[in-house]
């Protein structure tokens, strides 16, 4: 088990006891205390987010709509807040759960287990092949296709295609794609995303691939267009 876990959280003490916890079943769990710190840990790519909603400054209903603009992946809500409203409220700007405190560890724990299996479920099923106009990306061989043609690709510019693909529309960061694609014990440098980018466009071009499938969005990253 390597999934990543982050709480955002402005109690201390909530913070180091999930933290602990969490570690304990095996996951890698960062901690943030604000919106601020939290957007910032956002760089490591978290496969769950468990998030308050009463934090100083940008509240949780407030930081769950900012983070829904670039990431796709489970937010379970825990807070102190108790009605249904709250719950509603919740789950509309984004949320996938919520969980009142004080709440059971063994049933947080289960909900982060249902939620990741959940999304391991829906990773394991989804085709082989993503389909973007007479762009063929197959995830399967590792093979990139323009009308039938394969694009010839290194490891690492097919693995970069496969990141932004599977995100269409998100935006990714340069520190989140070295992250997944080299590893988190890589010693190298995030800027060398940009010469593997513009070398993923040339092939593209070359290839008679019109359409601008990577866009460059200044001062957060990279993003794949439908």
């Amino acid at each position: 088990m390597n999934e990543k876990i982050l709480i955002i959280d402005d109690e201390v003490e909530i913070l180091t006891f999930l933290h602990d916890a969490l570690e304990d079943e095996g996951y890698q769990v960062f901690k943030a205390a604000n919106g601020e710190e939290a957007l910032a840990q956002l760089k490591h790519g978290p496969d769950l987010l468990i998030l308050d909603v009463m934090m100083p400054g940008m509240n949780g209903f407030e930081l769950c709509e900012r983070i829904r603009q670039s990431v796709n992946v489970p937010i379970l809500f825990l807070s102190a807040k108790q009605t249904e409203n709250d719950r509603v409220q919740g789950l509309l700007v984004g949320g996938d759960d919520y969980l009142v405190k004080p709440f059971s560890l063994r049933e947080l724990k289960m909900r982060v287990y249902a939620h990741l299996r959940r999304e391991e479920r829906k990773s394991s099923s989804q085709q082989q092949c993503l389909f973007f106009g007479r762009l063929i990306i197959d995830l399967k061989s590792g093979q990139l296709f323009y009308d039938s043609q394969e694009i010839p690709l290194t490891m690492r510019e097919f693995e970069i295609i496969q990141y932004l693909a599977v995100n269409c529309g998100q935006v990714l960061t340069r520190e989140q794609i070295y992250e997944k694609v080299w590893g988190l014990e890589a010693t190298g440098d995030s800027i060398t995303i940009n010469e593997h980018i513009k070398n993923i466009r040339a092939k593209l071009q070359k290839a008679g691939e019109q359409a601008h499938r990577i866009s460059t969005v200044w001062g957060r990253g990279y993003r794949w267009e439908k």
